[in-house]
């Protein structure tokens, strides 16, 4: 053999039987098995998120897992997160690592333990996912009004995005909980906390048309009421609504994940309205998106506010006549101007 010709490169399965070998996941398998009374599968599952790290601990150069500290651990759970990993799973590969460093600890392997200070994914901050002005035209325009049902889907779209009201609030609503001449409907929150909230002119307009020329064709006597309905005549459930909802974005071909919390957080968190306020007047009614919020919650912090005094008080500086209109009728100011409770 020529000497000067260089040794050939390790297969697959040899590497990996090096890596299991330096980061002991035998012995760490009996540990979770006998030890540790884990069942199988969730001896399997922590196996495999221990190789996991082993492999990629290897990749960045580090060759025994004693050698591995608390940043390393935390770019390996990001890595994860990168990759798109579910929290869930994230989370459980933080339990494994954990369990893992338990048990070097405990065998004399390693001296530390770096897993303690590793951050869980349930304490990561994400923004919530929202349309964009283009993209909340499209839904609304994507119903085809020529069809009886698409006029109900296009009503409950426009008034869910105007009111940033729960889906839940949303299928409670009643015909009679709907003020037109007033701009305002009457939902029923949390703890069927009764609260007023403004309605946009282009929202009452669609709801007032399904109300007029759809929901009487529905209406088979068992609606107890309830303003939106399934083909059967039956008021629409969560779940209906949350079809509604996805079938319509689908058919806008909307590429993002759309339900009912997303108009919801859309609506609320102000995505979709133009940076002047107009978008906003024009769904929610609001000129100044600013106004019933910070007004509200100073109200709400205030020493004597009408939740407590049980009065008709005048509406919070500051806040629109649409914010005002729903105050004034109601007993108890819910302190948001687009009917979501804090």
């Amino acid at each position: 053999m020529d000497r000067s010709t260089p040794p050939p490169a390790p297969t697959a399965a040899a590497a990996a039987a090096a890596v299991a070998r330096a980061f002991h996941l035998e012995r760490f398998r009996d540990y979770l098995a006998l030890e540790a009374g884990n069942s199988h599968h969730t001896v399997e599952n922590y196996l495999r998120d221990i190789t996991r790290l082993a492999e990629y601990a290897t990749s960045k150069g580090v060759k025994v897992p004693e050698q591995l500290s608390a940043p390393q651990l935390r770019d390996f759970i990001y890595f994860l997160k990168d990759l798109g990993l579910a929290p869930t799973t994230i989370r459980r590969q933080i339990s494994a690592i954990r369990t893992y460093f338990k048990f070097l600890v405990g065998e004399g392997i390693a001296a530390r333990d770096p897993s303690e200070r590793i951050e869980s994914p349930k304490r990561w901050r994400t923004l919530p996912a929202v349309l964009t002005v283009s993209e909340i035209d499209k839904l609304l325009a994507a119903p085809n009004t020529d069809e009886p049902l698409a006029i109900r889907d296009r009503a409950l779209l426009e008034f869910a995005y105007a009111t940033g009201v729960r889906v839940s609030e949303l299928v409670a609503l009643k015909l009679q909980d709907v003020m037109f001449e007033d701009g305002v409907a009457r939902v029923f929150g949390k703890g069927a906390k009764e609260r007023l909230v403004p309605v946009g002119r282009r929202a009452l307009g669609a709801v007032s048309l399904y109300a007029r020329e759809i929901r009487p064709t529905l209406d088979r006597g068992k609606t107890r009421g309830f303003l939106f309905l399934n083909a059967r005549g039956s008021p629409l459930s969560r779940v209906g609504a949350w079809g509604v909802i996805k079938a319509t974005a689908r058919r806008a071909g909307l590429t993002k994940r759309v339900t009912p919390h997303t108009l919801r957080q859309t609506e609320g968190g102000g995505a979709a309205k133009a940076a002047d306020g107009s978008s906003y007047g024009r769904y929610g009614g609001n000129p100044d998106p600013r106004g019933c919020t910070a007004a509200s919650s100073r109200d709400r912090r205030g020493p004597a506010s009408p939740a407590r005094r049980g009065d008709r008080r005048r509406p919070p500086a500051g806040a629109s006549r649409m914010c005002a209109a729903a105050y004034a009728g109601s007993r108890v100011w819910s302190g948001r101007h687009a009917g979501r409770s804090p």
